[in-house]
């Protein structure tokens, strides 16, 4: 449980937050930032992308299509049923590799080194 603290109109709220909801909290502004260097895909993908046994699909998809199309909605299953989160994660060199020239890279990087932390430590990062 870690504690998050909101300045608002020179008032401190104080919020309690468990790992799901964090890691929740940063799907959503890696969403948002993903969107903001309009990597965000308007278009499903075509289902058979998805079959790749490779990282990443790599072979398939482009990393930013991995997070949209695989990570973030299988984070968010897991959350939703309150299931256990990995704990053996490695998001940011395979971003530092593939996003590098991208707008808005050094916001994603930031996200996904918050989601890597986190998800490594147990903990809120």
């Amino acid at each position: 449980m870690g504690i998050i603290a909101a300045y608002t109109n020179a008032r401190v709220l104080v919020v309690q937050v468990n790992l799901h909801q964090h890691i929740h909290m940063l799907l959503e502004n890696l969403e948002q930032a993903l969107a903001s260097a309009k990597l965000w895909q308007m278009t499903p993908i075509d289902p058979q992308l998805l079959q790749s046994t490779q990282p990443f699909c790599c072979d398939t998809l482009q990393f930013e299509q991995w997070l949209q199309f695989v990570f973030i909605p299988k984070m968010l299953a897991l959350i939703a049923q309150d299931l256990p989160l990995p704990s053996n994660i490695a998001l940011t060199p395979m971003a530092q590799m593939t996003l590098r020239d991208q707008a808005n890279y050094k916001v994603i990087l930031r996200v996904l080194e918050s989601i890597d932390n986190s998800l490594s430590k147990g903990d809120i990062c």
